[in-house]
Order: C-alpha cells, then structure tokens, then sequence
C-alpha cells in the first residue's frame, strides 16, 4: 500500500490547486486535468463556478 505522500500530484488548471491521484482516475490520469466537477464547469479559468438558480 502506498502512503498518500507518495502518490502523483497534478495542478488544477482552473483553480490552480494541486490534486492527488485517486483510484477511479487509474485508467485515464494522464487526461484528467482539473481536481472537481465545479472546476471542469467552470473552465474560462478565472477560478469561479457557474451559478446553478
């Protein structure tokens, strides 16, 4: 088992916050680019969700 310390990080590209690898990414890591929902909603890049009303 591996410690979470060890596992790859990426940076967000809409929030700029780095995120950790997780089990259901295995398959497809090198394409994930964003750390949530909200931030893959909100990819103009200024850091902001949509509003849901």
């Amino acid at each position: 088992m591996r410690k979470k310390s060890d596992l790859p990080q990426k940076t967000c590209l809409t929030c700029g916050r780095p995120f950790t690898w997780r089990k259901k990414w295995e398959k497809v890591w090198d394409e994930v680019r964003y750390c949530s929902d909200r931030c893959r909603g909100a990819r103009r890049g200024d850091g902001t969700a949509p509003r849901r009303d």
